[in-house]
């Protein structure tokens, strides 16, 4: 249960007292309320407490002596609004028939401890004492209409709330929504829950993400803001700072405040604060010439008459904010206008001399006090907040309470016991309990004349609507236009609606400010919070390679898809650049150039011995096995094409197998001349038992069987794990390697290995046969060759393990065209160069004796 201060408690301690007197019993008023009022009688009483008055001086008290009454200045329409709404219910006959309506009504001048006084009064009656013999509760009221600001309502709703129904017409505060604390309050004003909901969905709605707030530093504002905040943060808003003030505080403190207004970077200022602090605050802002901001106001200012005069007009201009609906009440102008004088003195009288600045005669007056009223004035030809009958916000709230009571009523005296289970009935109106009015009032619902429905939910709060407000200067007068509505019993993403219409900003502008603490992040770049401040204030960092960012303020970088790379930009992921060796870029050129060279020679070569077949020096080296050489060394140069191009899985199954099969077709054939020529010198004679199997079959057949054992190498291969098309990401972050995956690792490497084998054992024959006397040095050439077929071979395993992507496609080409111009330049260009340049040479006796003789026979057999 919620404490209050002992100076809100004082006054009760005025009020009532029991007394023993010498003739028995008597409960006795020790003092009687002073404050002006409005009264009238009926079979049911309702109170109302309004702040008649905007604020007061207050008097030192001595506590020795009653207080003085406070002198005050005052506000009157929402009071005449209670008494319309009762006279016209007492005139309505099927609304409460037969039972009549009165109203006690207290000002309470925006005071907390006049407010408790008030309520004390109504509770506790008029009467100074009462003559029973026992006390007994005398005539009071059943609910009241109090009060306009929250936290005078907070101390009422927590002293009387267990006695009568405090319904408030403009206490917004989210905290009096709490049943637990206040489980008899009800009001007719939305809860400022909704509002600072309201506000947060707005600022985000235009994009304002640094925010400055200055808040009321009471009740209301503290509350309201908090929640502001807290649905802000949500959103993704920093608020720069948060200030909160009371209009009196020392000047000091509202100059500090305007000070950090003026040093913040925040463009927007959403201001929850009192009409009455915002009157103050912005003295001090006219004062040092603060203008240039975007102001978003609460509901307590923003439709405030008042404010939005030409004096703050170049400070406020275009502010924004959301205020209660603007309603119409029927016949309310023509009954404020009927308010007369009295020469007793009155309420009526500070009116009259408040608005057309007179002095009301009375019967205490002096007839020379000065400027007396005629009583002859028309209210009709004036034009303030009294008579402004305009907006009424305020006013329809206080309407619909005075409704919510009388159907309350009217329901439990109009009921039928047991007609519902949940009904509770009253068969004396005049003596209903508190208790009865609660239950009833939480389930009356009711449509105004104007069609607004009114109804409570568990919480006491009407539903909750809002007017979205914007002010708009017109021929030097500001005008409240409504540009949007925010309806919270709508979906989230429904609630908040803008009309299609042009808003006017700070300063008349017609282009939405901005307020960020740091600039957008801009596509390709991602945001990190700068150490130390809000997440709001951030430095724009790009995003690495292979990630992007497609959105602005994005704070993290996408990483693309593994086949997928990022642009320049970083803002868009793009298919990576597909790398192999391709025929139309400057190396696959090259290459094919020189297979194509190669192929042309080899055929060149086969020309010349065709044309030259039955001289000695092609006849003396085995015209056949030449010939397959040169047809195995065309298919080597051939075989080169298929690594070049787009990987295919028939080119990744034939580059590898035609390679292996054709180069061990040529390594067969100089194998073959090799044994042959180290035979013949190992033989005793020509016709020797040993020569017969080096005979022209068995060179054959030696060949055959050297080759199909790499078939067969190759065949396993293609049957258990063939090459593939493969696409490799992960040499290279922003290309992707078409390769030829060799499958099986044992089948590409045995079909190496093989080659490497039969190209040893060529390289070790030639070797031992290299200074024989053999016709034209045939095995001296063979040995070279091997040399150079060995060396490349050797070097081509670290360079094409080591080599990325399309160079290692281009180190094996190279691998195969070196070494097939090794083995073409030397075999077959020393005999070229025989036939062709020194045909003097190409005779018989060039052999040089029976060795070379045993040779020639050899291949000529």
């Amino acid at each position: 249960m919620m404490v209050l201060p002992a100076a809100w408690l004082l006054p009760a301690t005025w009020l009532l007292a029991h007394q023993v007197q010498a003739e028995g019993l008597l409960c006795r008023l020790l003092s009687r309320f002073e404050l002006p009022q409005l009264q009238k009688d009926g079979d049911i009483n309702i109170g109302g407490i309004f702040s008649f008055h905007d604020s007061w001086v207050e008097t030192e008290s001595t506590f020795a002596t009653k207080p003085y009454p406070p002198q005050c200045r005052r506000e009157f329409q929402n009071a005449q609004t209670m008494v319309f709404a009762i006279e016209e219910i007492n005139n309505n006959t099927e609304l409460l028939p037969g039972i009549s309506l009165g109203y006690q009504i207290y000002d309470s001048c925006s005071s907390i401890a006049l407010a408790l006084r008030s309520a004390m009064s109504l509770i506790n009656g008029f009467q100074e004492a009462i003559s029973d013999t026992q006390c007994s509760e005398p005539k009071t009221i059943q609910a009241i209409i109090a009060e306009t600001s929250s936290t005078p309502t907070m101390a009422i709703a927590a002293s009387i709330g267990p006695l009568r129904i405090p319904i408030s017409h403009f206490a917004s505060c989210a905290c009096l929504s709490n049943k637990n604390k206040y489980p008899t309050f009800f009001r007719t004003i939305p809860s400022d829950y909704y509002q600072s909901r309201a506000l947060a969905q707005l600022v985000k709605h235009f994009g304002w993400t640094w925010v400055g707030t200055i808040c009321s530093d009471n009740d209301y504002g503290n509350n309201g803001m908090a929640t502001f905040v807290k649905a802000a943060t949500n959103k993704g808003v920093c608020v720069e700072y948060s200030e909160a003030f009371h209009r009196k505080d020392p000047q000091e403190k509202i100059f500090r405040t305007v000070e950090i207004i003026k040093k913040s970077t925040s463009e927007v200022i959403v201001a929850f604060v009192s009409y009455l602090d915002m009157e103050v605050l912005l003295e001090e802002l006219s004062r040092q010439n603060v203008t240039g901001l975007q102001w978003i106001g609460s509901e307590s200012w923003i439709s405030d008459s008042n404010i939005a005069t030409s004096k703050w007009q170049h400070i406020l201009t275009g502010s924004m904010g959301f205020a209660i609906p603007k309603a119409n009440i029927t016949g309310l102008r023509e009954f404020l206008l009927r308010v007369r004088p009295s020469l007793n003195k009155s309420i009526n009288n500070e009116l009259w001399e408040t608005i057309f600045g007179c002095k009301v005669p009375t019967a205490e007056s002096s007839k020379n006090a000065g400027n007396l009223c005629t009583g002859s004035e028309r209210l009709e030809d004036e034009y303030n907040q009294y008579t402004d009958v305009s907006e009424l916000q305020i006013a329809n709230n206080v309407y619909k309470a005075v409704y919510a009571v009388a159907h309350a009523l009217n329901n439990l005296v109009a009921c039928t016991q047991g007609t519902h289970t949940d009904q509770v009935c009253s068969s004396n109106a005049k003596h209903m309990k508190p208790w009865q009015l609660l239950h009833s009032l939480k389930r009356v619902q009711f449509s105004t004349m104007v069609g607004e429905r009114v109804f409570f939910d568990e919480n006491g709060d009407p539903g909750a609507k809002y007017d979205l407000l914007n002010w708009q200067s017109k021929a030097g007068k500001t005008e409240f236009v409504a540009i949007g509505h925010y309806d919270a019993s709508l979906p989230p993403d429904l609630q908040l609606s803008l009309k299609n219409m042009s808003i006017i900003w700070r300063q008349n502008q017609y282009q939405v400010p901005l307020s960020v603490c740091s600039q957008s992040c801009p596509l390709g770049t991602r945001k990190a919070v700068q150490k130390g401040r809000p997440v709001c204030c951030f430095d724009c960092i790009p995003c690495p390679e292979g990630k992007i960012s497609n959105t602005t303020d994005s704070n993290d970088c996408l990483t693309c898809p593994e086949e997928f790379w990022s642009n320049e930009l970083r803002n868009k992921c793009i298919l990576k650049m597909m790398e192999f060796l391709s025929f139309d870029e400057i190396m696959g050129i090259f290459l094919v150039i020189f297979s194509l060279l190669g192929n042309f020679l080899t055929v060149s070569v086969a020309v010349i011995f065709f044309i030259h077949k039955d001289t000695p020096v092609v006849r003396a080296n085995n015209s056949e096995l030449s010939f397959l050489l040169l047809f195995s060394l065309t298919l080597c140069f051939l075989c080169s094409l298929t690594f070049i191009g787009r990987p295919s899985q028939w080119s990744c199954m034939l580059r590898h197998t035609v390679f292996g099969v054709t180069f061990v077709l040529c390594i067969s054939c100089v194998l073959g001349k090799t044994i042959v020529v180290l035979m013949a010198f190992r033989a005793t004679l020509p016709g020797s038992n040993v020569m017969k199997w080096f005979g022209p079959p068995q060179q054959r057949l030696s060949v055959l069987a050297f080759t199909l054992i790499q078939v067969l190498i190759c065949v396993l291969w293609l049957t258990l794990s063939p090459p593939f098309p493969n696409k490799n990401m992960k040499y290279y972050k922003d290309k992707v390697i078409l390769e030829c995956d060799v499958g099986s690792a044992v089948g590409f490497w045995a079909v190496l290995g093989y080659i490497g084998l039969l190209s040893l054992m060529c390289f070790v024959l030639a070797f031992l046969a290299r200074k024989l006397p053999d016709n034209f040095n045939e095995a001296k050439f063979i040995t070279f060759s091997m040399l150079i077929f060995c060396a490349v071979w050797i070097t081509f395993i670290p360079a094409y393990v080591s080599s990325p992507g399309k160079l290692a496609v281009a180190v094996e080409i190279f691998a195969i065209l070196a070494s097939s111009f090794g083995l073409l330049f030397c075999i077959f260009v020393p005999k070229c160069y025989v036939i062709l340049i020194t045909p003097e040479k190409n005779t018989k006796k060039t052999s040089d004796g029976e060795n070379a003789l045993k040779i020639t026979l050899i291949f000529l057999s």
